[in-house]
């Protein structure tokens, strides 16, 4: 069943947050890891940018120690952590020279447009990581390392910014459609079926049956780039499977 690769899913999962969690080394407590709550930026490939004050704990452990990680996570993991996609960013953090400060602080102000306030502060400075692996895991079953290069080249997917409310808009006004794709396609007795993912080559299903809950994934018949080849692509996926039942049931 066609989907994302790894490299493409991670790349819009960093796309599309702005917070992640950073875990620098200690230098109060060599060896050991320190976690903190860190906004970011991203430059051109999907290179993380931070703006950081030198008497945050986290900048004292990359003056030492450049190396560190970013978890990244969707809003959804809160209710289901596990299932979830996320992301870990390992590399080295470093402060940006004086001739690209320029170009990496209008960068992160696109994304944080607060920091507009303390900027310019003496003690705040622009730090980049240049990754030299990364961790994603897409859910229960899927997860894989993904290379940096293969990062960088990964376009982020075309449905990125309308996916959550899209998904929302299926599984309020298309009960019936997902229930009908899931016994079809899926050939499930479904009782309730649900998107929890969606991207341009598919989404995927939460199905529940009378004795379990299971997933699955459906593909659209072509690639779609927005909401309206979605809803398209959708109406053509109802109207083969009842086309497909209609045959079934005149033999």
């Amino acid at each position: 069943m066609p989907e994302p690769s790894h490299a493409e899913r991670a790349r819009t999962l960093v796309h599309l947050q702005q917070t992640g969690g950073l875990s620098t080394l200690s230098r109060k407590q060599p060896g050991w890891p320190f976690g903190s709550v860190m906004p970011y930026g991203l430059e051109e490939h999907g290179q993380p940018i931070f703006l950081i004050s030198t008497m945050a704990m986290h900048t004292q452990n990359l003056l030492g120690d450049p190396r560190a990680s970013l978890l990244v996570t969707p809003p959804e993991s809160r209710s289901d952590p596990l299932g979830a996609a996320r992301v870990t960013l390992m590399g080295s953090v470093t402060k940006v020279p004086s001739e690209e400060v320029a170009k990496v602080r209008e960068l992160y102000l696109d994304r944080h447009a607060n920091a507009s306030y303390w900027v310019d502060f003496n003690d705040f400075g622009f730090f980049r990581m240049v990754m030299a692996d990364i961790y994603f895991v897409g859910g229960f079953g899927s997860m894989g390392w993904v290379a940096p290069d293969d990062y960088a080249r990964a376009s982020v997917d075309p449905l990125a910014e309308e996916a959550s409310s899209l998904i929302r808009e299926i599984n309020q006004d298309q009960i019936e459609t997902l229930l009908l794709l899931a016994r079809v396609f899926g050939n499930l007795e479904a009782q309730q079926a649900t998107v929890t993912a969606l991207d341009r080559l598919g989404f995927h299903l939460r199905v529940k049956t009378a004795d379990r809950m299971q997933g699955g994934r459906v593909a659209f018949t072509s690639p779609v780039r927005n909401a309206q080849e979605v809803r398209a692509g959708l109406a053509g996926m109802a109207a083969q499977a009842r086309a497909g039942l209609q045959a079934l049931h005149s033999l």
